[in-house]
């Protein structure tokens, strides 16, 4: 359970916890003995044979994974010249994935916590595999309900310095996924410009890397040895 910053500015212990430290520093270090146990940095990668589902929805959420607000367009952003027109278009830009950032993850099922990462490889896979499998319109709201009124009308990969994502005031690693969303729904568009919601979080299926390369694959041998009991067995 890490340190989470409160709505008033302060910052907790995990999400049950007074916020009563006055930053994540002071934080971690009234909480020491949590970070120094060894927890499991675990690499997610997407199977091959289940790539229709590497992102299968984005989810609009109150706290985002990766730890990353995205921005809307405001009057008030004067250092972008079409800000009131994207304000009346209802737009926001947020990262949806960034390369090799650490994402804490709690497994109720086994009672441990361990961090999660994707390769620069994996985020660029999966941001194709969004658009390939037309999930651009499938939005949820905090990972349940299946929402309408959401687009999401531009995706790339930042590639540079240079990289438009710089006008929106992010400064992220080279291989983030950005995307651009047009929000249609009232509800929605009312409680991102309130601070409600506050980002991204993506909903696919991904495989761990170490698993995967675990699993015991058949030798020619054995292969072989399988397909003559099958023929034996046709031939009884």
């Amino acid at each position: 359970m890490p340190c989470k910053e409160c709505e008033n500015g302060n910052v907790k212990w995990g999400e049950s916890g007074e916020c009563q430290y006055d930053s994540i520093a002071e934080c971690e270090a009234a909480n020491k003995d949590y970070y120094e146990k060894t927890t499991s940095i675990v690499e997610l990668v997407i199977d091959d044979d289940s790539q229709e589902l590497a992102i299968d929805a984005i989810s609009l959420v109150s706290a985002p994974a990766i730890e990353q607000d995205f921005v809307y367009f405001k009057k008030e952003k004067n250092n972008l010249t079409f800000a009131k027109v994207d304000e009346e278009k209802r737009m926001l830009v947020s990262p949806a994935l960034i390369p090799n950032k650490q994402i804490f993850r709690y497994d109720p099922n086994t009672d441990s916590e361990y961090y999660v990462y994707f390769s620069p490889e994996t985020v660029r896979k999966a941001s194709e595999l969004y658009l390939k499998h037309n999930n651009h319109h499938k939005t949820t709201y905090e990972h349940k309900d299946r929402i309408s009124g959401v687009l999401t009308v531009e995706s790339w990969i930042k590639e540079g310095d240079m990289d438009k994502s710089k006008l929106y005031g992010f400064d992220l690693p080279n291989g983030t996924w950005f995307v651009k969303m047009k929000i249609q729904n009232e509800d929605l568009w009312n409680k991102i410009k309130s601070g409600e919601l506050k980002g991204l979080s993506i909903e696919g299926y991904f495989t761990d890397k170490m698993e995967k390369m675990s699993e015991k694959q058949p030798s020619d041998e054995e292969i072989l040895k399988a397909l003559n009991e099958i023929i034996n067995k046709s031939n009884e």
